[in-house]
């Protein structure tokens, strides 16, 4: 029986930047991608292309893009929220772009200023741009809010499931779910995603899961139960969303890494030398809280990881 493998997809250098007050030096932040990309990350959402006076923190985002390419083995994706977006993004040289897509009318105002169905609207318009100027860039829409919504309240699942469906429609290559502000639990996560599968198909994407209310692993245990094979994370569990009040904390990379190796299930990452990439993380922003267990308790007596042992 072969032993089953994810794929974990940093967000931190996007996510989690764009969540703290302060910027990060750039020069800080290509050593921390470039530490990120060394303890076998693959995936790694770099930056989000929006106006610098919105988020100054992503202001150096086409240099980002520029050394993150220069990394071996490396899926370089940025997250856009609109065409202008998606046109610089493309013209950087990104592998993969991330839309978020909100199924809560509430957030997707306050995130994007544009309702659902808008938004549905321009993905279809940044497809087109893609199949034009760049038909290898792989285009993923994150359901946003799939699980709840601090401003809204419930969000219906037929609601995220049509939404979802509308966007592969549309011509993305994948739709995944965002617990964007740290609503979800397991139960909610395993229907959500079986059912989100059920739908589209081998076209279900990731498992964006915050640990708001300390349900962030868990959750991601559900969302594996389900079938979901790529998670996203952040490193020291920086990130939120600006627009989402109370809505702190990814899923700690280090924390989810270790979960899923302890259960011998391949992540491809070296645990030892991702904590190491903590350490460029507080160069650059000295004095940020960083959070995670396994980084705090350090790896069990014995403890060896498949991935590096087979």
């Amino acid at each position: 029986m072969p032993t089953p493998t994810v794929l974990i997809s940093e967000v931190g250098p996007r996510d989690g930047l764009q969540s703290v007050s302060r910027t990060m030096p750039t020069a800080d932040k290509l050593r921390w991608i470039s530490a990120l990309h060394a303890s076998g990350l693959r995936e790694i959402e770099v930056c989000s292309f929006v106006p610098a006076k919105l988020l100054p923190q992503m202001a150096d985002a086409a240099e980002v893009v520029t050394h993150a390419l220069t990394l071996p083995g490396l899926t370089v994706m940025a997250l856009v929220p609109n065409l202008r977006g998606a046109q610089a993004a493309i013209a950087a040289g990104v592998h993969k772009l991330t839309i978020p897509v909100s199924a809560s009318e509430a957030h997707s105002m306050a995130n994007v200023r544009k309702t659902p169905s808008q938004m549905v609207d321009e993905v279809r318009q940044i497809v087109a741009l893609r199949d034009d100027a760049a038909p290898s860039v792989k285009i993923e829409a994150g359901i946003s809010t799939a699980f709840g919504c601090t401003l809204q309240g419930p969000v219906p699942e037929d609601d995220v499931i049509r939404l979802a469906e509308q966007c592969i429609e549309a011509g993305v290559d994948e739709s995944g779910l965002s617990d964007t502000t740290g609503h979800a639990n397991p139960a909610q996560v395993k229907r959500l995603f079986i059912r989100l599968r059920q739908a589209i198909g081998p076209k279900a994407g990731a498992a964006h899961m915050h640990n708001t209310r300390g349900l962030g692993l868990a959750n991601c245990l559900a969302a594996f139960e389900a079938g979901v094979t790529t998670f996203d994370a952040s490193l020291a569990g920086l990130g939120g969303c600006p627009y989402a009040p109370g809505a702190s904390g990814n899923v700690v990379t280090e924390d989810l890494v270790f979960m899923f190796e302890a259960m011998d299930v391949r992540t491809g990452v070296n645990l030892e030398r991702l904590i190491a990439a903590r350490e460029p993380l507080k160069a650059g922003l000295p004095g940020e809280p960083l959070y995670g267990m396994t980084p705090d308790a350090g790896l069990p007596k014995g403890f060896t990881q498949g991935a590096l042992h087979a």
